[in-house]
């Protein structure tokens, strides 16, 4: 059975309400390629991970206006970060 195409998937920061406990701030980037990506805590990993695996396999999400991206927010209620995915299309040059 033929492996299926997978995405690299680009987190960027976009808003922090309160105080990021892992001193995230707006602009930081991650980058998932097969791999946690170091500087996250588990928390904001753990509810970004859902839409960072539809993102990889080529899914997308209906409310969002472009396809490839995704907007997720941590679960800390009180210090609370909002997260942009991006399914990072490769170039054909």
């Amino acid at each position: 059975m033929a492996a299926s195409k997978t995405f690299d998937i680009k987190i960027t920061v976009e808003a922090v309400a309160g105080k990021c406990p892992r001193g995230n701030k707006p602009g930081d980037q991650f980058l998932v390629n097969g791999s946690t990506p170091g500087g996250m805590c588990l928390g904001a990993f753990t509810a970004l991970l859902p839409a960072i695996q539809t993102l990889r396999y080529g899914g997308s999400f209906p409310w969002e206006k472009n396809p490839n991206e995704a907007h997720i927010g941590c679960p800390d209620h009180i210090n609370s970060v909002v997260y942009r995915l991006e399914r990072i299309i490769p170039s054909d040059k």
